[in-house]
């Protein structure tokens, strides 16, 4: 995070914690206001790598679960980067602006994934390097944004999927419980702007609350922690516009392509909400009922809920889900309730 930046969200009343914003001293109230509000969040949880060069559009198809082919200036959409065996390693957001792809990610992961995309580049003329200093990002939240938006950026995106750019922004609007925009700001003055018409009418919030939006809508990230153990169809990614099937080869393609049209699969992700005191953290284990000791399904994120416990996303085997119980923890643990998400599932459609 910018140092101007930092000291401009610390004179706005933020608390931080590994230098991230946790909250701006009331959290029990943010996650109140966040789903239901106009809310706005730092999002320097989540990185941003940048890929350009002649090669750029031909490397990211060869690498990337989506048609890369698609994204222009005015789209983006959810890609993953696999393993050969077909596991995500990492989960990205990609945008364009001029000649350069962006890739956004959860900052823990964003130097492995980065490492490991520049072993493959081989001779091809193409560069990746962690942007996370050339943009300040900010979520954004809630049905009374638009004039408040309009009045700083001047044109919005109005459907999922869709982006818009200025000269000092860039605005991706997302899936979420309210209407919702990811925004990416050139300058610290241009972010300061933003924030000070946001806050005419809205709130700002921390990190936990802007993950709890995340979670309600049902969209996964990939976290340190739960790198390599997923296959896309597992965090639903099929139904959220973050995997194309007749895109061609990238690592993993075989085992995903495999999974889809001849195989069975066999856990997915699910809505929960976990009814105790500790806070679940990605990858750790939900149980089954029928299995104390091997596990139904991992945490991929898990944020306190206004109501009290935690709402969370976890892959779990569709068999136990179907059958539950579930709870949190060996050995009996706090209930692990499932939840309806925002999209059906396919065979509901």
């Amino acid at each position: 995070m910018k140092t101007d930046w930092k000291d401009f969200l610390t004179d706005a009343g933020a608390e931080f914690g590994d230098g991230l914003v946790m909250h701006y001293g009331n959290p029990e109230r943010e996650r109140e206001v966040a789903l239901s509000g106009l809310v706005f969040s730092d999002l320097s949880h989540l990185g941003v790598i940048a890929v350009h060069g002649r090669d750029a559009a031909d490397f990211l198809q060869s690498q990337l679960s989506n048609d890369v082919s698609r994204i222009d200036e005015g789209s983006h959409q959810l890609a993953a980067y696999c393993t050969p065996k077909g596991r995500v390693i990492g989960l990205f957001r990609l945008f364009r602006r001029d000649d350069t792809y962006y890739l956004r990610l959860p900052a823990d992961t964003l130097e492995t994934v980065l490492q490991r995309l520049r072993l493959f580049v081989l001779r091809a003329d193409v560069t990746l390097e962690d942007a996370g200093e050339n943009f300040v990002r900010i979520g954004i939240s809630g049905e009374d944004e638009d004039d408040e938006l309009l009045g700083a950026a001047g044109k919005l995106p109005e459907q999922l999927h869709q982006a818009t750019h200025t000269d000092s922004l860039t605005l991706l609007r997302v899936p979420g419980v309210e209407p919702c925009y990811e925004v990416y700001a050139r300058s610290i003055d241009a972010a300061r702007t933003l924030w000070e018409a946001l806050n005419v009418r809205g709130a700002p919030v921390g990190m936990a609350a802007w993950r709890l939006l995340q979670i309600q809508a049902g969209i996964p990230d990939i976290y340190a922690a739960t790198t390599d153990l997923f296959v896309p169809q597992m965090l639903n990614l099929q139904l959220i516009n973050g995997l194309d099937f007749k895109k061609g080869c990238y690592p993993g393609q075989e085992i995903v392509a495999r999974t889809q049209y001849l195989g069975k699969l066999k856990r997915r992700l699910y809505l929960g909400h976990v009814d105790g005191d500790a806070q679940p953290q990605p990858g750790d284990a939900v149980y089954s009922t029928g299995d104390s000791e091997q596990a139904a399904g991992r945490i991929v994120d898990a944020q306190p809920h206004p109501d009290g416990g935690y709402s969370a996303l976890a892959v779990i085997q569709i068999s136990m889900a179907d059958a539950g119980p579930l709870y949190f923890g060996p050995g009996g643990g706090p209930d692990f309730t499932l939840r309806s998400l925002p999209y059906p599932f396919e065979q509901d459609k």
